[in-house]
């Protein structure tokens, strides 16, 4: 299925969770805020929410260094 992950268009398996998606990019869920359709996605939530077809996904990831 389609979605908008960052502006771009990318293809991702069915019935993903946002969880499962952010862990297959390599990222740590505990840094990263995610925007799902202009709302915040609270971390807690992310096992519990399912992408859809043309969801639109604003990933952020933090990262600490000096």
């Amino acid at each position: 299925m389609r979605i908008i992950i960052n502006g771009e268009n990318e293809e991702i398996q069915e019935g993903i969770t946002l969880l499962e998606l952010i862990s297959g990019r390599g990222l740590d869920p505990r840094t990263v805020v995610a925007e799902l359709n202009r709302n915040i996605i609270a971390g807690e939530d992310f096992a519990a929410v399912r992408l859809n077809p043309d969801d639109s996904l604003e990933l952020l990831h933090f990262v600490g260094g000096g």
